[in-house]
């Protein structure tokens, strides 16, 4: 791309706004029989989308995001990570990622990261820009653009994906088009499970990790949604409860630790969502500063033995 045509795109990428219409289930194709889940799930949509708008002058993108509610605001971070992809992309550099990442950002580096991933799907995926300070996590990007492939394809999406041949990279993104499998079927574990075990099984065990996340980081469960999630991932519990770990993590490192992560956290380890955060920061000793996808997934693997210990 020439200099003339980044400066043109962007542009384009600064001034583009998405509507929060596009939250609206109806308009996705997703469950729309559970109206209560729904409610919940489109409103972390609409924060998604609201964090992508609020960011476009990137003045102080920090104070931006801090209006918006506190429960909230990993969504809007996550919104925003994607705007610094597309902004990344279109100006050649990572000013916009370093930017997000800087002061409050540490506090939603996961999100961010995610976020990021949803903005490169259109970019055949190159390798997100390394920060020193995350290397290890920069590969949740990948977790980002399998929730987008699926947010925006549906469940025809995740059956083409499920069906590709394993390999790391797919192993790392198809965590994420679980997640959004969560969305698509609001909440319900009936349908979940219902889709995962129409897949082929090498693609179950990281969808289920997706689904353990989105639960605990997104909500719609209680002490029975919970029992029903471990009856239904069956011999894939210790991948749903490592998704869980991350999203445990991932709340408590913002100090912004919802009613229903805490739940989960108690009802899955037994412990404080402190002490389970704590984990993940354990079993990546030794890998946090390496840049490669193969630390990542053993940064997972190793958290599934831990979840395995503790349940």
């Amino acid at each position: 791309m020439s200099g003339d045509d980044r400066t043109r795109s962007f542009g384009l990428a600064r001034h583009l706004r998405l509507p929060l219409t596009m939250a609206d289930f109806s308009r996705r194709g997703f469950r729309l029989d559970r109206p209560e889940s729904r409610a919940a799930l489109e409103l972390h949509a609409r924060s998604f989308l609201t964090g992508f708008n609020t960011v476009a002058g990137w003045r102080d993108p920090h104070a931006a995001l801090a209006e918006v509610p506190a429960e909230e605001r990993g969504f809007a971070y996550e919104g925003a990570g994607m705007r610094a992809a597309w902004n990344d992309l279109a100006a050649g550099r990572g000013h916009a990622l370093r930017k997000l990442l800087d002061g409050p950002g540490l506090g939603f580096v996961h999100l961010i990261h995610v976020g990021y991933g949803w903005g490169l799907v259109p970019s055949r995926f190159p390798v997100p820009v390394l920060v020193p300070r995350t290397p290890l996590l920069r590969w949740l990007a990948l977790d980002g653009a399998g929730f987008a492939e699926v947010y925006f394809g549906g469940t025809s999406a995740l059956r083409r994906r499920s069906a590709r041949t394993p390999s790391p990279k797919w192993a790392a993104r198809l965590a994420g088009c679980g997640r959004a499998l969560w969305f698509v079927e609001s909440a319900d574990v009936t349908g979940v499970a219902k889709v995962i075990n129409s897949l082929p099984r090498h693609a179950k065990s990281h969808l289920w990790a997706g689904v353990g996340l989105a639960a605990c980081y997104a909500g719609c469960v209680d002490e029975t949604k919970i029992s029903e999630l471990l009856d239904a991932s069956g011999a894939d519990e210790p991948y749903l409860r490592q998704g869980a770990l991350f999203a445990i993590a991932a709340r408590f490192r913002a100090r912004i630790v919802p009613a229903h992560t805490e739940l989960a956290c108690r009802r899955l380890f037994a412990v404080p969502p402190q002490e389970a955060a704590a984990w993940t920061d354990a079993a990546a000793k030794g890998l946090a500063g390496r840049a490669d996808l193969a630390a990542y997934l053993e940064w997972k693997s190793r958290l599934r033995k831990v979840a395995v210990a503790y349940s």
